[in-house]
């Protein structure tokens, strides 16, 4: 046999692989947060599994997506968008036919992915509004495991209010270690953020949380002066995802 073409069989695989993995390796930490949270506070139903299954495939289809309307060649991207819509599809009709009453939240998210649609399209997709838009989107899932469970949303408000601040001071402060190093403005306006998030939870969520938010607030603050490889900072990130999650769930 060949040994030049067994070497280039893995290679090959991994090619094919990336064609169906967005390199968004922090997105994960983002999209399975707020699943853990709202499952965990309202108690785990069936339909949480195919909601878990239509979440992360509906990820990789919008992700595609946009990919396609950025580029306006939609056809590039026909495998993926083909792949990830029929999965996708049939989990999301189980859940809604299990919970019709999740289909209130589908207008939230239409219009949370309009504004995703309109930043590919002018493929201004690291724009801030775009984030928090994502970031929103994650969040709102706690509010869906609650009301597969039967759950008042109010039981989970303050979780999912929790989340939203983690989630978007996490996207100030990874830009400040990546796209936005050197910026001093940029710094300014993570750290401050950070400042008003700790406070606000304090004041207006749990006292307990305060040293979640001082270590999120310190992470914030110092390490944008050391020079940490992309790798580093999604490893500390996922250690401070973890931290939120223990906190949250001790406190709430």
């Amino acid at each position: 046999m060949n040994t030049a073409v067994v070497a280039d069989r893995p290679v090959t695989r991994r090619r094919r692989v990336r064609q169906f993995v967005p390199p968004q390796h922090g997105a994960w930490a983002m999209l399975l947060l707020p699943y853990t949270v709202g499952v965990a506070l309202a108690g785990p139903r069936w339909p949480h599994l195919p909601l878990l299954g239509a979440w992360l495939t509906g990820y990789l289809l919008s992700y595609y997506a946009f990919q396609a309307i950025k580029s306006r060649r939609p056809s590039r991207f026909t495998p993926q968008l083909l792949v990830y819509g029929l999965l996708a599809a049939p989990l999301a009709a189980t859940v809604a036919l299990a919970r019709p009453a999740v289909l209130w939240y589908a207008p939230g998210y239409a219009a949370l992915l309009a504004v995703n649609a309109g930043y590919a399209w002018h493929r201004r997709e690291r724009a801030l509004l775009n984030d928090l838009a994502s970031v929103a989107q994650s969040c709102l899932l706690v509010f869906v495991a609650a009301t597969i469970a039967g759950v008042s949303v109010t039981r989970v408000t303050p979780a999912f209010a929790v989340l939203l601040l983690y989630l978007f001071g996490t996207v100030l402060y990874v830009k400040t270690m990546i796209r936005q190093r050197g910026d001093s403005r940029f710094l300014r306006l993570s750290i401050g953020y950070h400042v008003l998030a700790l406070t606000a939870v304090v004041w207006l969520l749990d006292v307990l949380l305060g040293p979640v938010f001082l270590l999120l607030l310190l992470r914030a603050a110092l390490l944008p002066a050391r020079r940490l490889r992309p790798v580093q900072v999604g490893m500390i990130e996922i250690g401070c995802c973890l931290v939120v999650l223990a906190g949250v769930l001790a406190t709430l």
